[in-house]
């Protein structure tokens, strides 16, 4: 999702497979589609240790948020001993900021999950793009082309379906209007972060310290939230942390890495597009495990959304292109 702001005018859609050196198409292909199914698989993992838990709310939400983020900033956790004097203060304080909004993305979307379809949730998450563009226009003064706009009043007509609907089997205690607005909230923060990540990285901060950075930032502002709220993290079944160490390895580490790693050989645009099969193998991996299935508005809206969000993507393409000629 945030990729859709790092092409470059006339990227094909093999950056460097042309090259020496470069792996096989089908190899790239297959690490995009395993990079998406893992991503995928985050909306799961919380649902499967929500129905361990029995409730969901805004503590539960902070636990497995602060679990997810504190995994991966673990794993990462070498990169500390390799940074000092390759990254300024500047570079610092603006990745600490881009992993507070992180934090605050992962607060909210992991707690729309509690109220919420996984259809409807992935789906209003998976908006990212549009706002990164419609930010990039207000806050940076960037030209968008005309089929990015009309991806983006199609995408938004189909949110309104998606907002709106309900389940065709109902999750208990589910309450999708506030469910889908947590979710959107998830989106627009997100784009902040994808933003700053953007604008920090163009200043030399390389990728892997950057990461390193926002997602211990993210995991050390995540941590304390529960006990404030009066939860621990103690007390629940081994199972319920195995959920919570696989959120934190597949779609955080094994998902995000993947898509990453394809953006040295495939166009941005490509791997944007190819993200936005989250929501379905989500949803289809929501209904084989719970037997969750979406109503006919969010099975309409999502794919009003989706084909928007694809026409948004490559009218951004389009738009960069044009401005380079």
């Amino acid at each position: 999702m945030g990729f859709f702001n790092r092409d470059k005018p006339g990227t094909p859609i093999m950056a460097q497979l042309e090259g020496d050196g470069g792996p096989a198409l089908w190899r790239v292909i297959v690490i995009v589609l395993l990079g998406v199914l893992a991503v995928s698989t985050g909306s799961i993992w919380v649902r499967l240790a929500l129905k361990l838990r029995g409730e969901g709310g805004l503590a539960f939400s902070l636990i497995v948020a602060a679990s997810r983020m504190t995994v991966a900033a673990l794993l990462l956790s070498g990169n500390w001993r390799k940074m000092p004097g390759r990254v300024s203060g500047g570079q610092m304080a603006g990745a600490a900021l881009s992993g507070l909004f992180l934090a605050l993305h992962f607060a909210a979307w992991i707690s729309s999950l509690s109220y919420t379809s996984i259809a409807a949730s992935t789906t209003l998450v998976t908006t990212t793009p549009l706002w990164v563009a419609l930010f990039s226009a207000i806050v940076l003064g960037e030209r968008l082309s005309r089929r990015t706009w009309l991806g983006m009043v199609l995408a938004l007509s189909g949110g309104v379906l998606v907002a709106s609907g309900e389940m065709a089997i109902a999750v208990p205690g589910s309450q999708p209007l506030l469910g889908n607005g947590l979710a959107l909230l998830g989106a627009w923060i997100v784009s902040i972060h994808l933003l700053l990540g953007r604008r920090i990285q163009q200043q030399g901060l390389d990728l892997g310290n950057y990461v390193t950075i926002t997602y211990t930032v993210a995991a050390l502002v995540l941590l304390p939230l529960p006990w404030l709220l009066g939860e621990g993290y103690g007390g629940y079944p081994p199972l319920f942390y195995g959920y919570l160490l696989l959120m934190g390895l597949f779609p955080q580490l094994l998902g995000h890495t993947s898509l990453n790693w394809a953006l040295r050989w495939l166009s941005p645009t490509w791997v944007t597009l190819a993200v936005l099969l989250e929501p379905i193998s989500a949803s289809f991996l929501g209904f084989l495990l719970f037997g969750e299935v979406p109503g006919s508005d969010v099975f309409l809206g999502g794919v009003v959304v989706l084909t928007g969000v694809a026409i948004a993507v490559l009218g951004g393409r389009e738009s960069r292109g044009d401005r380079d000629r």
